[in-house]
């Protein structure tokens, strides 16, 4: 076995093979249809994106590209803001911040009749709900949530606790997991940094468009683990702790962790299992192999 080399050091090729690129989704195209296009023009055999958006949807997209698409699970794990338009019915009435506030919140929600997913009724969590603006009927939140929380039924259900009724307006995914909309980039700006590299060898846009994949495990707890240890999990083998180098202070049982080499190379997710302080027995249960 032999590991990748530490991010910083891989080259454009290694990069394309196991990276990211946090893309601004336009409207139109679905989320699987971008991710496909991708795939084609970097002319690697997977591509896969960090959650589905409506085709009308835009905002943060992070795509994995080769063999990164094995951690595509980390975005199950961490949280999405968007900013949406609530558009009401009637003349918004006096109390409603205070309505709004109480949907932050453990929801019950059901995924609409045209979702992928199977329509049972679950719980997702809303950490954080604003009014960022009121214009007459139109109202701009900002919503930090959980993963798998439909906006567009969080707004219906809005309007109706408001007693106007209102649905969901324009949608932007403003972060997902590690990334938000601070470090975006469109198709365009993927294709030209493909073609300044192939035509002129121009590295330099490249590395700032397609990310190492690590970068997509930064939200994750991670577990730093000795090169020996990473050739047994390369070989199935779980985590054992005389393997393990360090634990992040954040990391609980059950918590699902990324695991890497003393360099900074991805090596598997999984499960933490262990106790911190055990000399003997299992730490981490593999879910993915990465090397």
């Amino acid at each position: 076995m032999t590991l990748r080399a530490p991010p910083d050091e891989r080259t454009p090729e290694e990069l394309l093979e196991f990276g990211v690129v946090n893309l601004d989704k336009p409207p139109g195209p679905s989320a699987h249809q971008v991710a496909a296009w991708i795939r084609d023009e970097v002319g690697v055999d997977q591509a896969a994106h960090s959650g589905t958006l409506d085709p009308k949807v835009t905002g943060c997209l992070p795509v994995l590209l080769g063999d990164a698409t094995r951690m595509a699970q980390v975005f199950l794990e961490g949280s999405k803001e968007y900013v949406a338009v609530l558009e009401l019915h009637g003349t918004p009435p006096s109390d409603l911040e205070a309505t709004v506030a109480e949907f932050e919140a453990p929801l019950y929600q059901k995924p609409p009749r045209k979702s992928a997913v199977s329509r049972r009724l679950r719980v997702r969590e809303v950490y954080d709900l604003d009014v960022l603006e009121v214009s007459d009927r139109k109202v701009l939140l900002r919503i930090d949530c959980e993963s798998g929380t439909y906006i567009r039924k969080l707004c219906h259900d809005i309007g109706l606790a408001l007693g106007t009724g209102g649905h969901m307006g324009h949608l932007r995914r403003t972060a997902t997991g590690p990334f938000d909309d601070s470090t975006l980039h469109t198709l365009e700006d993927l294709w030209d940094a493909l073609a300044f590299y192939r035509e002129d060898g121009d590295e330099s846009w490249l590395r700032e468009t397609v990310l190492p994949a690590e970068r997509a495990l930064e939200h994750l707890p991670s577990v730093t683990i000795a090169p020996n240890a990473a050739e047994q999990v390369a070989n199935g083998a779980p985590v054992y702790a005389p393997g393990v180098i360090e634990i992040d202070d954040d990391a609980s049982s059950g918590d699902l962790v990324a695991c890497f080499a003393p360099q900074g190379t991805a090596v598997c997710l999984g499960r933490f299992v262990g106790d911190r302080d055990a000399d003997s027995g299992v730490q981490v249960e593999l879910e993915r192999v990465l090397v």
